[in-house]
């Protein structure tokens, strides 16, 4: 069985998140917020940036803030940070925040070709949350890795290139 509870046919062996996420730079932490603005005041204080990239992501019913991080070697912004509220009650983050209140929501990594990594996660018998690519903040391809599949936390994908 693999990390999902399914059985993985013989023929087929998992790959350890290790080999999975090898070259792993994170894109963003995403956090899961009740008040945007009030949040907003916080993490401005602490990460030194008063104009976060405010954005509405209208299929997912919620409003970002994001706190831009460094430019890494190869060009990819990384070590973002991501406050997400819900713009409507029936939204996944309202879902979310009723049930474990405010706090992280999921870690986002990086990977060069997203439809290529959803096949091979799917493969190796990875529970998608998406099975293809979506529109995400800033029009970037996403993708989203149900947490029961990776020790409880939801792994968001986005796709960048020169990695």
């Amino acid at each position: 069985m693999n990390s999902c509870g399914r059985r993985i046919p013989p023929r087929r062996r998992r790959v350890p998140v290790s080999k999975m996420f090898r070259s792993a730079l994170i894109s963003h932490v995403g956090i899961a917020v009740e008040d945007l603005e009030a949040a907003i005041k916080r993490y401005a204080l602490i990460t030194g940036d008063s104009s976060p990239v405010i954005e509405e992501v209208a299929d997912q019913k919620v409003r970002v803030a994001i706190f831009t991080g460094r430019r890494s070697g190869e060009g990819a912004d990384a070590g973002r940070i991501e406050l997400v509220a819900a713009t409507s009650p029936d939204s996944p983050i309202a879902s979310f925040l009723a049930k474990n209140g405010e706090g992280l929501h999921h870690i986002c990594i990086y990977t060069q070709d997203i439809a290529a990594k959803l096949l091979e996660l799917k493969e190796a018998g990875y529970r998608l949350i998406d099975e293809s690519p979506r529109v995400g903040a800033g029009g970037k391809k996403i993708a989203f890795v149900h947490p029961k599949c990776v020790d409880g936390v939801l792994i968001e994908l986005e796709e960048t290139v020169g990695l």
